[in-house]
């Protein structure tokens, strides 16, 4: 039965990676059709990501109330109906509207299966669960450029992408009896989590230690994606395409790198892990900022990215065993919406300063990032007094 499970949450990983790259493959042809600036796509994903940290805060609490299969089925179906929505959108106000239930959706997607995974499943399948939601975000570009270049086209990318969706929620209902199952069993009785108000939250020891390392990890990660191909153009007189390229390189190493982590999970504890993903992420950046040939710059990055993979991962499967599986629900739930907060709001102030003092701080910026969140995990193990299995 768990065995089951685990292949839908599989299935539930890919499906939440598939929309959140498909606005950027849609927009340059979508913005024209819809008689909106290219600017627009930043109030989309804006909103999307509000919703996404408001559902994040709340989880614990639907959680708690309906059981994590009733809550990932309905999250599924509001992803979907926001996707649907869009490929029928009228205008841009309906797909920012639209936008509310896509980011409710996932938000509530991403907390309530991480903690499950977290609880009832060894390290292994979460490095392989987020290797899998990056199968996703790679092919839902890929689904989305089979039906560009005619009118409409980016339209037929959205509503088959929510098609994928609606099949999904299919799945997850006729799932539903095995949730059920498994939460009568009496390990899981044991393991119940409780909804916690965030002011009692935050004052368990190394709780705001564990949401700053998210902030911070998610901030590096994002900048370094979102803006490579600028530092690559502006610094080192790469051509756009060079650039291009070079980035995906990165995406490369986090998708590989968390396969390779999920393997090394059979023989390392996640703090092992963690502090082995950040001294091979600080190699990368280190790279970066060395006046090295410019064939060394894809090399660079997918270090960095080989590095970063296990980090994530690692750290939402030890939240149970740092703060225990009554608190783990509220801890993941207030780390996610940490992690979207630090992703939404440190890359674009990056870009402001670097379009200021030049991109010669892209490296830095990440250094900084990953060493600052280095020092805040040092201190979260000092503090919890729990000891890792």
């Amino acid at each position: 039965m768990i065995t089951i499970l685990l292949i839908i949450i599989y299935l539930a990983f890919i499906s939440l990676g598939l929309p959140d790259a498909i606005l950027g493959a849609a927009w340059p042809v979508a913005h024209i059709e819809l008689g909106v600036t290219i600017g627009a796509a930043g109030l989309l994903s804006l909103v999307t990501t509000l919703g996404t940290i408001v559902s994040s805060l709340v989880s614990s609490r639907v959680i708690a109330r309906f059981g994590t299969g009733k809550v990932t089925a309905f999250s599924v179906a509001l992803t979907a109906a926001g996707l649907l929505g869009i490929s029928f959108a009228p205008n841009v106000i309906f797909i920012v509207l639209m936008c509310v239930p896509l980011g409710l959706g996932a938000g509530a997607i991403d907390t309530a299966l991480n903690n499950f995974v977290a609880l009832h499943y060894k390290a292994i399948h979460m490095s392989w669960l987020h290797c899998f939601w990056g199968v996703g975000a790679s092919c839902g570009p890929v689904i989305m450029s089979c039906f560009l270049g005619t009118y409409g086209g980016w339209r037929k990318g959205y509503f088959t992408i929510a098609a994928i969706q609606i099949v999904l929620v299919a799945v997850m209902i006729f799932a539903l009896p095995l949730w059920r199952l498994l939460e009568k069993e009496p390990a899981v009785q044991q393991e119940k989590t409780e909804h916690i108000k965030i002011g009692r939250l935050l004052k368990i020891p190394g709780a705001v230690l564990a949401m700053f390392a998210f902030f911070c990890y998610c901030a590096a990660e994002l900048t370094c994606g979102m803006w490579g191909s600028s530092y690559f153009v502006q610094q080192r007189g790469a051509t756009p395409e060079q650039a291009a390229q070079w980035v995906s390189f990165f995406y490369i190493g986090i998708m590989a790198g968390r396969f390779l982590a999920g393997l090394l999970t059979l023989k390392l504890k996640n703090k092992q892990l963690l502090y082995l993903g950040t001294a091979i992420a600080v190699a990368g950046g280190i790279l970066l900022t060395l006046p090295l040939p410019l064939a060394v710059q894809p090399l660079a990055l997918l270090i960095v990215g080989l590095g970063c993979a296990p980090i994530f991962p690692s750290m939402i499967h030890n939240t149970p065993i740092l703060f225990g599986a009554t608190y783990s629900q509220s801890i993941i739930g207030v780390q996610m919406a940490s992690a979207y907060l630090g992703s939404t709001t440190l890359p674009p102030l990056f870009g402001v300063v670097a379009g200021k003092v030049g991109f010669w701080i892209y490296p830095v910026f990440i250094l900084v990032m990953l060493l600052v969140m280095f020092v805040t995990l040092v201190q979260l193990y000092r503090c919890t007094a729990v000891k890792e299995n």
